[in-house]
Protein backbone atom coordinates (compact mmCIF):
# COMPACT_ATOMS: atom_id res chain seq x y z
CA UNK A 1 0.00 0.00 0.00
CA UNK A 2 1.38 3.42 -0.95
CA UNK A 3 1.94 6.05 1.63
CA UNK A 4 -0.28 9.29 1.16
CA UNK A 5 2.39 11.88 0.01
CA UNK A 6 1.80 15.29 2.11
CA UNK A 7 3.01 18.61 1.88
CA UNK A 8 4.88 20.03 5.08
CA UNK A 9 5.67 23.47 5.89
CA UNK A 10 8.65 23.73 7.81
CA UNK A 11 9.45 27.29 9.64
CA UNK A 12 13.02 27.57 11.37
CA UNK A 13 15.65 30.37 11.89
CA UNK A 14 18.06 27.64 11.66
CA UNK A 15 19.52 26.10 8.33
CA UNK A 16 20.46 23.35 9.85
CA UNK A 17 17.43 22.15 11.27
CA UNK A 18 15.30 23.30 8.40
CA UNK A 19 17.59 20.99 6.52
CA UNK A 20 17.56 17.69 9.07
CA UNK A 21 13.83 17.99 8.87
CA UNK A 22 13.13 18.03 5.70
CA UNK A 23 15.73 14.93 5.25
CA UNK A 24 13.49 13.12 8.05
CA UNK A 25 10.42 14.00 6.40
CA UNK A 26 11.07 13.65 2.87
CA UNK A 27 12.27 10.12 3.71
CA UNK A 28 7.81 9.32 3.67
CA UNK A 29 7.95 10.76 0.24
CA UNK A 30 6.12 14.37 1.16
CA UNK A 31 6.76 17.55 -0.13
CA UNK A 32 8.67 19.88 2.34
CA UNK A 33 8.71 23.41 1.60
CA UNK A 34 11.03 24.88 4.27
CA UNK A 35 11.09 29.05 5.05
CA UNK A 36 13.47 31.00 7.55
CA UNK A 37 10.92 33.10 9.61
CA UNK A 38 7.40 33.37 10.17
CA UNK A 39 6.95 35.99 7.50
CA UNK A 40 8.30 33.61 4.63
CA UNK A 41 5.72 31.46 6.39
CA UNK A 42 2.32 33.69 6.22
CA UNK A 43 3.61 34.82 2.92
CA UNK A 44 3.77 30.80 1.88
CA UNK A 45 0.55 30.23 3.40
CA UNK A 46 -1.24 33.36 1.60
CA UNK A 47 -1.52 30.60 -1.74
CA UNK A 48 -0.70 27.47 -0.43
CA UNK A 49 -2.55 24.85 2.22
CA UNK A 50 -0.15 22.71 3.45
CA UNK A 51 -1.32 19.38 5.18
CA UNK A 52 0.99 20.33 8.46
CA UNK A 53 3.13 22.92 9.40
CA UNK A 54 6.52 22.40 12.04
CA UNK A 55 6.76 25.97 13.20
CA UNK A 56 10.04 26.70 15.28
CA UNK A 57 8.65 28.64 19.00
CA UNK A 58 12.00 30.97 18.83
CA UNK A 59 12.36 33.11 15.41
CA UNK A 60 13.30 36.66 14.43
CA UNK A 61 10.27 38.48 13.60
CA UNK A 62 7.32 36.24 14.27
CA UNK A 63 7.09 33.54 16.62
CA UNK A 64 5.71 30.04 15.89
CA UNK A 65 2.72 31.36 18.64
CA UNK A 66 2.05 33.87 16.90
CA UNK A 67 2.22 31.99 13.20
CA UNK A 68 -0.03 29.07 14.80
CA UNK A 69 -2.69 31.52 16.34
CA UNK A 70 -3.03 33.38 12.90
CA UNK A 71 -3.20 29.93 10.99
CA UNK A 72 -5.92 29.01 13.15
CA UNK A 73 -8.23 31.71 13.12
CA UNK A 74 -8.49 31.09 9.05
CA UNK A 75 -10.71 29.09 8.18
CA UNK A 76 -8.94 27.47 5.04
CA UNK A 77 -6.15 26.77 6.98
CA UNK A 78 -7.76 25.51 10.07
CA UNK A 79 -7.22 21.50 9.53
CA UNK A 80 -3.51 22.20 9.31
CA UNK A 81 -1.80 20.03 11.78
CA UNK A 82 0.67 22.60 13.78
CA UNK A 83 3.32 21.20 15.58
CA UNK A 84 5.33 23.97 17.20
CA UNK A 85 9.25 23.09 17.84
CA UNK A 86 10.75 24.01 20.81
CA UNK A 87 13.37 23.28 22.91
CA UNK A 88 11.94 24.44 26.28
CA UNK A 89 9.96 21.53 28.40
CA UNK A 90 8.37 23.77 30.40
CA UNK A 91 4.34 24.45 31.88
CA UNK A 92 4.77 28.31 30.24
CA UNK A 93 5.62 26.64 26.85
CA UNK A 94 2.75 23.94 27.19
CA UNK A 95 0.33 26.47 28.46
CA UNK A 96 0.84 28.91 25.25
CA UNK A 97 0.93 26.21 22.80
CA UNK A 98 -2.61 25.11 23.63
CA UNK A 99 -3.81 29.03 23.79
CA UNK A 100 -2.37 29.35 20.32
CA UNK A 101 -4.34 25.57 19.30
CA UNK A 102 -1.27 23.93 18.35
CA UNK A 103 -1.63 20.44 17.54
CA UNK A 104 1.43 19.00 19.37
CA UNK A 105 4.84 20.17 20.59
CA UNK A 106 7.76 18.62 19.64
CA UNK A 107 11.20 18.86 21.42
CA UNK A 108 14.46 19.47 20.42
CA UNK A 109 16.92 17.71 19.92
CA UNK A 110 14.13 15.61 17.53
CA UNK A 111 13.85 11.95 17.16
CA UNK A 112 13.42 11.72 13.24
CA UNK A 113 10.94 8.37 13.71
CA UNK A 114 9.20 9.47 16.52
CA UNK A 115 8.69 12.72 14.63
CA UNK A 116 7.60 11.25 11.06
CA UNK A 117 5.06 9.14 13.07
CA UNK A 118 3.45 11.74 14.88
CA UNK A 119 3.52 14.43 12.11
CA UNK A 120 1.61 11.53 9.88
CA UNK A 121 -1.02 10.68 13.04
CA UNK A 122 -1.60 14.18 13.21
CA UNK A 123 -2.39 14.99 9.76
CA UNK A 124 -4.40 12.10 9.39
CA UNK A 125 -6.52 12.92 12.20
CA UNK A 126 -7.08 16.16 11.03
CA UNK A 127 -8.33 14.74 8.05
CA UNK A 128 -10.88 12.44 9.75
Amino acid sequence: MALMAYTILVADDEPAIRTMLEVILSADGHEIVTVPDGRAALEYLREHTPDAMLLDVQMPQMDGFEICSRVKRIKRLRRVAVLLLTGFDDDRTRDQAKLVGADDLVYKPLSGKNLRGRVKQLIEARRA
